[in-house]
């Protein structure tokens, strides 16, 4: 069992290959927006909320730098939507943290959450490492690169319930990016706390990299299915909250 950091206050956790399987990610979640996308813009191209996604992508895709994006169409509104979901679509392909897109995932999600068809997953020893946690007088906070909105809605529809009623925060990159110290230095103060009692966990070594840099202690997550990282040596590491008493 690995002794966690003394004087730590808050443990800020990633989602994606941290709490929760890369697989549920990736096979269902990015799945089902994928496969709704389109229909979602057609059927909600009024709702404020898609109008905001339409002017953040349309912001993204004007500053676009690599090469062979699709290209951006607006003389008409039909022309518009075709536009949105291609470069939907293309960043999807390439996995990009864009705001925009995560809007969009967030509120086809929410749909999902809705109607029953999503469920939250976490890793079993989650829901009893936040209830330890909470118990022994320790904040837990949530950051990722996903929405707020998809945040909560994943955590409070998990198989053991209901956990969002235990989580002080949720930030997503509207805090700023994960790899940029200044990002941890505003989730610590939002919380009250100074990033030296910030305990960070994820499986991304360069946002642990950063959090670092940010005066937060770190571990890193070895769960089943994560990516290997190259500098992996630089971080103690767990693969199980049960290892953080």
């Amino acid at each position: 069992m690995s002794a966690a950091p003394e004087g730590v206050r808050v443990i800020l956790l990633d989602i994606e290959g941290t709490t929760t399987p890369i697989a549920f990610v990736h096979a269902r979640l990015f799945s089902y927006a994928r496969e709704r996308l389109t229909r979602y813009l057609d059927a909600h191209v009024a709702d404020p909320t898609v109008q905001d996604v339409v002017s953040r992508l349309a912001s993204e895709r004007a500053d676009e730098r690599e090469t062979g994006a699709p290209a951006w169409r607006d003389a008409s509104a039909d022309e518009l939507r075709a536009s949105v979901a291609a470069y939907a679509h293309w960043l999807m392909d390439r996995d990009r943290k864009s705001p925009g897109l995560k809007l969009l995932q967030g509120v086809i999600w929410e749909e999902g959450y809705q109607a029953g068809e999503l469920r939250g997953e976490v890793f079993a020893d989650v829901p009893r490492a936040i209830v330890r946690w909470r118990a022994r007088g320790v904040s837990v906070a949530i950051y990722s690169s996903g929405s707020e909105l998809a945040q909560r809605r994943l955590f409070e529809s998990t198989a053991a319930g209901d956990l969002t009623r235990s989580i002080a925060g949720f930030f997503d990159t509207r805090v700023g990016p994960k790899t940029q110290p200044d990002s941890y230095r505003h989730i610590a103060g939002s919380l009250g706390e100074p990033a030296g009692t910030v305990l960070f966990i994820s499986d991304v070594t360069a946002e642990l990299a950063a959090a670092r840099d940010a005066g937060c202690a770190t571990r890193l997550c070895l769960r089943p299915g994560n990516v290997p990282q190259p500098d992996a040596s630089q971080f103690a590491a767990i693969r199980s909250f049960d290892e953080l008493p």
